[in-house]
């Protein structure tokens, strides 16, 4: 890995720009809010730092690759600011405990400031991210990871939080039950944390990542900002690049949202606009945005990417920052193929949400 560094992308600011937009387009609303990442890894930058992402096929298959995200309710880290080395603590507390020298840093989930954590934790550790994540998107639970779904133990896994406690956990018998431990945990510690769970071979790395996210986000970032400079349609950019389909705009006229269990929940209600006038459009909120419903018909859900951007500029708009009044855009886009093969659905699908009578129905397949 270390022969390796002519390989490596370092990210510019410009590039870290565009990352905020395109990871919040693909974190459906989650992963935390990705101005305050952005805030973190331009300081990290401007201190003399180099974020680093190395391509899928430049990692070694013998490679140790530590996955390395954010834990919590998006709320709170939007809120409560991090003291900005838990993930750094979590990676040399995990290689202590474990007895090895991590070569790169996985991102989880490539939604929102999850995209910026491991770049960051990178930066501090001298070491690059691989262009990939466990996700395609932003999901609410750390068993949700390709990594997770298709075989990978993620105990023993450490936890720091902004006061500089850190906890591990040691053995978890399912990856459901380290995701029910580590969020009891997170609720104790405020409400967000940083996790570094065990290490990936390289070779795994590659077979089970879901490629190439870092390039896709930034590249999705760098569609809207051209977009907007040249006075033409955002949000048309974002769907023609990945093959999505723009299935609703309208205003919020109704928001229920609370924190529960170390999630944010709700619904948001939608009053049509344009030619959308005269329907009502409603998403479920759990985390991220995990299913959009028109005149109370299912119209898409997870694992497919259900994306709300700011009407008038194209943005993205985070599930913290959603308000009564807002004019919004509803898009549906494509998961990876990772995530829907029936051992995937089994974790990520609508009846892992609780919505156990919704039929999945994938976007890609469409007619």
């Amino acid at each position: 890995m270390r022969d390796l560094k002519d390989q490596c992308w370092v990210l510019t600011e410009e590039d870290i720009d565009a990352l905020e937009i395109g990871s919040g387009i693909l974190g459906t609303g989650g992963g935390g809010n990705p101005y305050i990442g952005k805030l973190r890894a331009r300081q990290a930058l401007r201190e003399g730092y180099e974020l680093k992402v190395l391509p899928l096929n430049a990692i070694a298959d013998e490679a140790m690759v530590v996955p390395l995200g954010g834990i919590g309710a998006p709320l709170v880290s939007f809120e409560r600011l991090k003291e900005g080395r838990e993930g750094l603590r979590c990676l040399r507390s995990l290689e202590e405990r474990l007895g090895f020298k991590a070569d790169a840093v996985a991102c989880e989930e490539i939604g929102g400031q999850n995209s910026m954590e491991p770049l960051i934790t990178g930066a501090f550790a001298g070491l690059p991210v691989v262009d990939g994540d466990g996700m395609g998107r932003a999901f609410p639970e750390m068993q949700m990871t390709t990594y997770s779904i298709y075989g990978h133990r993620s105990t023993p896994s450490v936890m720091c939080d902004p006061h500089g406690n850190a906890v591990a956990f040691e053995n978890a018998i399912t990856e459901k039950w380290h995701e029910t431990m580590a969020r009891a945990c997170v609720i104790a510690q405020g409400g967000a944390s940083v996790l570094a769970s065990a290490p990936m071979s390289g070779a795994y790395v590659k077979r089970y990542s879901i490629p190439h996210t870092y390039t896709q986000a930034i590249g999705l970032g760098r569609a809207v900002m051209d977009a907007r400079k040249t006075h033409s349609d955002p949000i048309a950019a974002i769907c023609e690049r990945e093959g999505g389909q723009h299935i609703f705009s309208g205003k919020i006229n109704d928001l229920k949202r609370h924190f529960k269990g170390g999630f944010n929940v709700g619904v948001a209600s939608i009053e049509g606009l344009d030619s959308y006038r005269g329907s009502i459009g409603q998403i479920t909120i759990q985390n991220e945005y995990l299913m959009f419903e028109r005149d109370g018909q299912m119209v898409t859900c997870v694992p497919d990417l259900v994306v709300v951007l700011d009407l008038d500029t194209g943005l993205p708009i985070t599930t913290e920052i959603l308000r009564y009044g807002q004019r919004i855009a509803v898009l549906a886009l494509p998961c990876h193929e990772l995530l829907r093969t029936p051992q995937a659905l089994d974790v990520v699908g609508p009846a892992c949400f609780g919505f156990p009578d919704v039929i999945y129905k994938p976007l890609a397949e469409a007619a």
